[in-house]
């Protein structure tokens, strides 16, 4: 029979299954030169096995708990506590029981033990079970650590690591539990080390918290710690807290708390000497294991396994000559990643999803084609982190003009995003060691050529430069379309490279009116509010304008809802649609070729639109048009018959009435007659031109629907000829690896498993608007002294108060809209604009003044205000709240609505 116990130096990394996460990281921690660890071995996972498997009791009672859901907590409770109780009354066999003691003579079986749970789940890169299950210190006695061997088994049922299995989808089955059983030091000091700040993430910087005493009661609260700030061995900030309790052990077992005296309270804990050798160790502890690390201290007069050693149980000083002991070390799961640069200068960096309203994580796939597409647009590179694209604009705030003008700018993407980077801007020390790249984003020609055609769309004032545009680019899609039907193999890579060119000629072409619409609309908020008091007066000269095509895609899905409310067998079939069948299914029933006409003829112009649609991975409308049936059934119960039409109107009429009473008001005032003539052209130029602003993004998420259709092609026929085992995984292959992959018609499915398992664990993470390669996440926070107490502050970007039932949505395909509904969400993008016909407000976590669900509510005249940190947590499904978009906060008035 195998042994059932090994020595920590027996034990590594690659023996998780055996000795849990913790015992792991103990034998590892053994092996770090210069790292002292206090002896002990793990009673491994076949210990654990072997008195659960065979037992039938148990077997029943964790079949009963994998059933319920973690909010069934009185239940779990329940079924968790008989498995506890019958874990520890099961005797442990005898030849384990002989394996422990004879251990335990080796060691000095007079000793006093710690006895720690360790998971095999547990402490493990990507998902962090630390504290879910039970440490007992200073066990003294074979029967004694016998007696908490089976409790620490039994802890891996208590109700919170339970719950937290359910929650993260772990099956209860497959996490065992080692036990181990190391030396007690009884320590004058202990504490947690993180190699990067927990508060600010900065990688360079090690954050110390240290006690009198055993750590335990600084983990378990009863103290506040001394904490101590240390960058690249210089301390930069000390914090010594008054500490009147510490928690000694026992000369017959256990821990006592003990009161400190008083004049020894507010005493640092710790020397420099001692705080500089700790973080040293911290950095080696760290390099070992290629992350930061969460580490466990204790300092000792010296390896005391005996708490007689200090009768007194005073607190005495520390000096140079005492030993520090590493007790555990875990990685701290909690930091986001860092984009990674080859260079030591500092740099900042940008989320691009936070810019493009798509927070969300992305396939290794749809990362790298949008890094190619946005290196071929700009010349620059987009850095990847945390299944996010970031840009570093460290060049960018390293020039004052640059700088000045970049983060002014920002504002209308982004105001958290904005003030982050303004308190970026207040770090000389950061802002002097910026790096400098070779070369900008956007070269002063470009620049240069945007700024002439602006000048010349806004000088001329022409709506048929617009028609132009929209004519030829939608002529040129189309022909890229019909290529691409044509091609396959290596022939896709040249004609994604030809295509690309095409892409960035149609877009930057467009620049001048895209630009020349919004001077046009900060001019008029910036004119009105000076000239007359009117704050942002362009948010209802901007309903109804001409030629965008995002609020057209909103109107339009009104026209197909009206053919479909002409036939109830539809509509009821709509309600539970197929994903896979719908148009087929549609056509067999009374009315269904009608309403399958309009459906395709829908999806004809805006089929390649989706939720996060820069996402090439994600579901296209065209690829599951079944999304859609939520929508129109929504547009049919809040609306009547010809609404498209109706709204459209009552939009152009709010607009026009707008603009003569800015008109009628400007000529009373001095010099009236200019400055009315100036806001008229200004108003000529937002409604010719600023619906073209949305085109350009139609036109990427067109393109990219052009390539994805190329590349599922290429996908089944890697299934068919047996690389890929699914379609869906050539997601996770890098844009440059498909390549290879179509030339070799090799694959590593190794690889494609390990990134399906990363994806997943960075869907849950939530990326910073700024974070510098330090890893330090720059936050921004609102001004709330002017908002009434209890408000959510945020960015005010369509004008108007409404009251309403709050409508948590986080995915469109759950939009279940009702009349007077608020919509708050995450983000929205072009893809949600068919819900805005039905809502009365909007509220989203992120965006600025001219991000897309900021201007389709400005042209359907909702009230929103964005920006609102936490919105989707804070406010609650039901809730009736209170949208100032004039002023930017958000008020909860209510609890849910009956």
């Amino acid at each position: 029979m195998n042994s059932c116990l090994l020595g920590f130096e027996d034990i590594d990394k690659t023996q998780i299954a055996i000795v849990g996460g913790k015992g792991a990281n103990l034998g590892e921690l053994s092996r770090i030169e210069g790292v002292r660890v206090p002896e002990g071995f793990c009673l491994t996972t076949e210990a654990y096995r072997r008195i659960v498997e065979d037992n039938t009791e148990f077997i029943s009672l964790v079949e009963e708990l994998s059933l319920l859901k973690a909010e069934d907590w009185g239940k779990v409770s329940e079924i968790s506590g008989k498995i506890r109780n019958l874990i520890e009354g099961i005797i442990i066999p005898q030849d384990i029981d002989e394996e422990i003691m004879d251990y335990l003579k080796r060691l000095g079986e007079k000793n006093a033990y710690a006895v720690r749970s360790s998971a095999t789940a547990e402490d493990l890169p990507l998902a962090s079970f630390a504290g879910q299950q039970d440490t007992y210190l200073n066990i003294i006695g074979k029967d004694a650590i016998l007696r908490h061997v089976s409790k620490c088994w039994a802890s891996l049922f208590t109700d919170r690591a339970v719950i937290y299995r359910l929650q993260n989808h772990f099956d209860h089955c497959k996490v065992y539990l080692s036990v181990v059983i190391q030396k007690m030091v009884f320590p004058q000091a202990s504490g947690v080390m993180f190699t990067a700040d927990p508060v600010t993430a900065n990688r360079k910087i090690t954050s110390i918290d240290a006690s009198f005493g055993l750590g335990e009661a600084l983990v378990s609260g009863l103290v506040n710690a001394d904490i101590y700030k240390v960058k690249e061995g210089v301390i930069i900030d000390k914090k010594i807290s008054s500490k009147k309790l510490a928690i000694y052990g026992l000369k017959q077992g256990g821990t006592e708390k003990k009161e400190i005296d008083i004049a020894r309270q507010n005493t640092p804990t710790l020397t420099e000497g001692q705080i500089l050798q700790l973080e040293q160790m911290g950095r080696k502890i760290e390099k070992h294991f290629g992350r930061p690390q969460d580490i466990e201290w204790c300092i000792s007069w010296g390896h005391s396994s005996d708490p007689g050693a200090n009768p007194s149980n005073e607190v005495c000083p520390l000096s140079s000559e005492d030993k520090i002991y590493i007790v555990q070390s875990r990685p701290i799961t909690t930091l986001y990643p860092v984009p990674e640069v080859n260079t030591d200068k500092n740099h900042v960096f940008f989320s691009f999803g936070h810019r493009q309203m798509m927070t969300e994580a992305m396939s290794p796939l749809s990362i790298t084609f949008f890094q190619v597409l946005f290196k071929q647009m700009t010349g620059s590179p987009m850095y990847e982190a945390g299944g996010r694209i970031y840009v570093d604009v460290s060049n960018e705030m390293r020039s004052p003009l640059m700088r000045k003008s970049f983060v002014k700018g920002l504002s209308a993407i982004d105001v958290l995003m904005q003030k982050a980077f303004y308190n970026l801007i207040k770090r000389e020390d950061f802002m002097k060691h910026l790096a400098k790249s070779k070369k900008p984003m956007v070269g002063g020609k470009v620049i240069a050529s945007w700024l002439l055609k602006t000048i010349e769309c806004y000088r001329k004032n022409d709506p048929a430069i617009v028609e132009g545009f929209m004519v030829r680019n939608r002529a040129a899609l189309m022909d890229l379309e019909r290529q691409a039907q044509m091609i396959s193999g290596k022939e896709l890579f040249d004609f994604v490279d030809q295509s690309m060119v095409q892409l960035k000629d149609i877009i930057f072409d467009t620049y001048g009116v895209v630009f020349a619409g919004a001077y046009a609309t900060n001019w008029l908020n910036k004119h009105m509010e000076k000239w007359l008091g009117e704050k942002n007066a362009a948010d209802t000269l901007a309903q109804s304008v001409a030629n965008n095509v995002t609020s057209e895609m909103g109107l339009e899905l009104l026209d197909v809802s009206d053919v479909v409310r002409k036939y109830p067998e539809v509509m009821s079939y709509l309600e539970n649609p197929s994903d896979e069948t719908l148009l087929e299914d549609l056509a067999n029933l009374e009315g269904g070729p009608e309403v399958c006409e309009a459906i395709r003829g829908y999806l004809e112009k805006y089929g390649m639109r989706c939720s996060a649609e820069i996402d090439i991975s994600r579901t296209r409308w065209n690829e599951k048009p079944s999304i859609l049936a939520s929508l129109i059934l929504g547009n049919i119960k809040v609306y009547p018959p010809n609404e498209h039409i109706a709204k459209f109107e009552q939009g152009l009429k709010e607009a026009k009435q707008k603009e003569q009473d800015l008109i009628g008001r400007l000529q009373q005032l001095p010099g009236g007659s200019w400055k009315a003539k100036r806001t008229k052209k200004a108003i000529s130029v937002l409604r010719n031109y600023a619906g073209y602003r949305e085109f350009n993004k139609y036109v990427l998420v067109w393109y990219e629907w052009i390539v994805k259709q190329v590349l599922m092609k290429e996908a089944e026929a890697l299934v068919r000829r047996g690389r890929l085992e699914e379609i869906e995984d050539i997601y996770y292959l890098r844009f440059e690896e498909l390549k290879q992959v179509i030339e070799t018609n090799e694959i590593d499915y190794q690889m494609i498993k390990n990134r399906k398992e990363d994806y997943e664990i960075y869907k849950k993470l939530t990326p910073p608007r700024v974070i510098t390669s330090d890893g330090e996440v720059i936050s921004g926070e609102y001004d709330t002294s002017n908002i009434p107490e209890g408000a959510l502050a945020g960015v005010p970007v369509s004008a108007g108060i409404i009251e309403g039932r709050a409508r948590v949505i986080l995915r469109i395909e759950d939009a279940q809209i009702e009349e007077g509904d608020i919509l708050v969400t995450t983000f929205t993008d072009p893809s949600w604009t068919p819900v805005f016909v039905s809502i009365k407000g909007l509220v989203t976590e992120v965006g600025g003044m001219m991000t897309h669900g900021a201007v389709v509510a400005r042209e359907y005249g909702l009230p929103a205000v964005v920006s609102v940190e936490n919105a989707t947590t804070l406010i609650k499904d039901g809730q009736k709240i209170r949208v100032n978009g004039s002023e930017g906060y958000v008020e909860i008035l209510s609890e849910k609505e009956h």
